[in-house]
């Protein structure tokens, strides 16, 4: 288990690093309950304490992780987007967090103990869309730790350097995608 608190101000400090200006203020406790009432279920305390100990988005690997609430695009708001969609690809519980670009988002699997990091990736036009998803980290920590360290597999270079682990298939996502259509009090 990593100790949180030291992982937090380590990447606060990244953070303040990366900005040319001051980094956003960091989310409420009321910000963090109306996040979670608005989503229907709790965010993993790693998640929690980064938009609170840190800052209310604005920081992390390369287009920077979305706002947990707030005006204007927000984790919350882009999850209402994904999960109304007419094609069912985003299962409950998964939270955006940032927007690669070309439809690909880096998420935090909520109902995961450890707040695991998924990669959606719809561009290859997956024939069932349980292979669009990957998982990229065991942990939001790891993934943090993965940033700080410079290792991510969307880092400049650091695939070839042999430090990156790849995404590998979801194994959850057939199963989790099956639950999209399920009505929501049985979830």
């Amino acid at each position: 288990m990593t100790d949180l608190s030291a992982l937090f101000a380590r990447v606060r400090s990244r953070a303040a690093e990366q900005q040319d200006t001051d980094l956003p203020p960091r989310a409420s406790e009321h910000d963090l309950a109306q996040a979670e009432f608005g989503l229907g279920f709790t965010l993993p305390p790693a998640l929690g304490g980064l938009y609170r100990q840190v800052a209310n988005g604005g920081f992390g690997p390369d287009y920077l992780l979305l706002p947990l609430t707030g005006d204007g695009r927000t984790c919350t708001a882009e999850y209402g987007t994904l999960r109304a969609a007419p094609e069912r690809f985003w299962p409950h519980g998964i939270l955006p967090i940032l927007d690669w670009g070309c439809g690909m988002y880096a998420a935090v699997d909520c109902l995961h103990p450890d707040g695991q990091i998924l990669l959606f990736e719809p561009n290859a036009g997956p024939a069932d869309w349980a292979d669009a998803w990957f998982q990229d980290s065991p942990s939001l920590a790891q993934w943090l730790l993965t940033w700080l360290n410079g290792t991510g597999w969307w880092e400049e270079g650091a695939p070839m350097a042999g430090d990156t682990v790849a995404p590998r298939p979801w194994p959850d996502a057939a199963q989790r995608l099956r639950a999209v259509d399920l009505p929501a009090r049985t979830r």
